[in-house]
């Protein structure tokens, strides 16, 4: 028999503590959070108010979903039969980008990100893809793809809420920003994507599908999560889901990313204190809102800072154009990672070295020419 191999004292805190060093964007807005609670300190509704727990339920359920599908093949079986319909890397990646858009108009940005980046990783496992070129691309186009949904991502959900459109007008009203961006992000995909064809990794290709049962459960899962969260039913989902996957496939439930949930609870906490400081309520009180220019640069300026969503409820009562700041809000998830969750959410899917780099070489000379363009059309057409 092989001599037992004895685990040191304390390995798990040790595993865990390393783990924490590496959450590097955990660490910096749970910090930014305890020292605004200190200089700030708010009564518990605030916190409660701050921390959307309706949103962390949602990520929470997307999560389980999505692992359930990684983990039952179908993920892999759908990348082999995308690989072979496709003939070059740049058709591909333009598909790619495409149903990322599409996806996240009706599926909102951060569902259409849970189901194309795990196939982007299977596509990237089996021939030469360059997958984190790839992540970047599609965090970019589901930037441009939600921005024409009243139901594409929370900004515009709140804002087509607050104002009260007709969802087709909402719609139409955002059709030439969202046509600028996609066009700005397929051009990107044909210039920054290699020329040549696609070439398989035959030795790691395997489409078979692990587990049809838990493939299919997993899609309804996904789908039945989509639907409570559109009436605002997430809590449950998220409950449902845990206690169903704690019973059947608990081997998922253990490979859920939990420091991810965490992450954003430090964001949500962070970023919405610090929009309610009084300093920066007292700076927004001397801008002139009903300028459209004053606001779209605001709001391309906040959500740099503090994020997309949590700009629009800062800018929310302060302008009565409603389709003015979902304009600039859309236009300001891209640039730095900040700007939209759902760039942290693709980085994060990802998981591959210098990720967040390429991301900022790619989004913020992005922004830079977008946002002009975006406001010229706008401007011109609206």
């Amino acid at each position: 028999m092989g001599r037992a191999r004895v685990k040191a004292p304390g390995g798990g805190a040790r595993d865990w503590s390393a783990k924490l060093r590496s959450e590097w964007l955990l660490l910096l807005f749970a910090a930014l959070g305890l020292v605004l609670a200190v200089l700030d300190p708010q009564p518990l509704a605030a916190y409660r108010r701050w921390l959307q727990l309706p949103t962390l339920a949602g990520l929470l359920g997307l999560l389980i979903a999505i692992q359930g599908i990684r983990d039952s093949g179908l993920v892999q079986h759908a990348a082999v039969a995308a690989v072979a319909r496709a003939h070059s890397l740049r058709s591909l990646g333009l598909l790619l980008v495409s149903a990322t858009a599409l996806l996240s108009m009706v599926l909102t940005n951060d569902v259409s990100l849970f189901l194309i980046v795990p196939l982007t990783l299977a596509i990237g496992g089996i021939s030469n893809l360059p997958v984190t070129r790839m992540v970047v691309l599609e965090a970019l186009a589901v930037n441009a793809g939600s921005t024409l949904s009243p139901i594409g991502n929370p900004q515009n959900l709140l804002l087509w809420q607050h104002a009260g459109l007709p969802f087709l007008r909402f719609a139409a009203a955002m059709l030439p920003a969202a046509a600028v961006m996609f066009a700005l992000v397929a051009t990107f995909t044909l210039l920054w994507l290699p020329r040549g064809r696609i070439a398989l990794t035959s030795a790691h290709i395997d489409g078979r599908v692990n587990s049809t049962r838990l493939g299919i459960g997993s899609l309804l899962a996904l789908l039945g999560m989509v639907l409570l969260m559109e009436y605002h039913r997430a809590p449950l989902g998220a409950t449902l889901l845990l206690a169903l996957f704690a019973l059947l496939a608990r081997r998922s439930l253990a490979r859920i990313d939990w420091l991810l949930l965490l992450t954003f609870a430090a964001i949500f906490l962070g970023l919405g204190h610090f929009a309610e400081l009084p300093l920066v309520r007292h700076a927004l009180d001397r801008l002139d809102f009903r300028d459209p220019l004053t606001l779209y640069a605001s709001g391309i300026v906040a959500s740099q800072l503090i994020s997309n969503v949590p700009a629009t409820v800062l800018l929310l009562d302060r302008t009565p154009d409603a389709i003015a700041l979902a304009v600039a809000v859309n236009v300001g998830g891209f640039g730095v990672a900040i700007g939209s969750l759902a760039n942290l959410i693709a980085l994060r899917l990802a998981k591959q070295p210098r990720g967040l780099r390429l991301l900022h070489l790619a989004s913020i000379p992005f922004l830079l020419v977008c946002a002009p363009l975006v406001y010229l059309v706008w401007r011109w057409l609206g």
